[in-house]
């Protein structure tokens, strides 16, 4: 390895391997709760978890640790309305045949449809944004390397985060989003990659079947 100013890792925690193999079970019992879901309580939830949740995401890798990503988090209730609005408009589009007859028959199990009232109950939504150009600081505006994987990897721990602290997600993705950076103000070197919402469940919320349906260990994975 080339030289290069680095610090000691010291914040590294080793168990005994028992422990780790009850910590990984402990995590896959938690992690196997989490749910999209799209029916939301309208039940206010404190800005300081979604800001915590938001630096958990901000650790994530990243190609040369650019940090190629920005996180719009949305409580008030008219851009809320605004983004319902645009969302549907590009949703009611794709399902009268843009998504293609392929696609629409994949979503008839989970029983989705281009009305989103979620995007308006839901008490927050974040517009998760992947840059081009950036830096290790704001200021920086040079290319940004492995953008998607990079905000891919922080949306996953942002889920995780948000799973954690007992809130539930739904990733919603309309095609196209270019209405998120006008109504979040952001450059068009911005692409918005997710519109996640999160908040409580509603007390009728459900979880479709085919959602259900997880794939084994032997179908997604093989040891070498």
């Amino acid at each position: 390895m080339k030289e290069h100013n680095s610090k000691p890792l010291s914040d590294f925690v080793e168990y005994p391997e028992s422990e780790m193999l009850a910590r990984s079970d402990d995590f896959y019992q938690q992690i196997k709760r989490r749910h999209t879901i799209r029916e939301f309580s309208d039940r206010p939830v404190d800005q300081r978890i979604i800001e915590n949740c938001i630096k958990a995401a901000g650790t994530a890798p990243s190609g040369a640790n650019h940090q190629p990503w920005h996180f719009s988090a949305i409580s008030d209730a008219s851009t809320k309305s605004a983004i319902r609005i645009a969302a549907e408009k590009e949703e009611q589009a794709f399902y009268a045949g843009r998504g293609g007859e392929e696609w629409l028959n994949a979503l008839e199990a989970l029983g989705t449809d281009d009305q989103k009232p979620y995007l308006e109950t839901a008490p927050w939504l974040i517009s998760i944004f992947a840059q081009q150009k950036g830096g290790v600081t704001i200021e920086e505006q040079n290319k940004n390397y492995y953008v998607r994987e990079s905000v891919g990897i922080a949306t996953g721990f942002l889920i995780n985060a948000l799973h954690h602290c007992g809130l539930v997600t739904l990733t919603h993705t309309p095609k196209p989003m270019n209405f998120l950076n006008e109504i979040c103000n952001r450059p068009k070197t911005d692409k918005a990659y997710i519109l996640l919402v999160a908040g409580y469940p509603a007390d009728n919320a459900q979880v479709p079947d085919h959602a259900m349906i997880k794939k084994s260990l032997s179908d997604i994975s093989t040891f070498i």
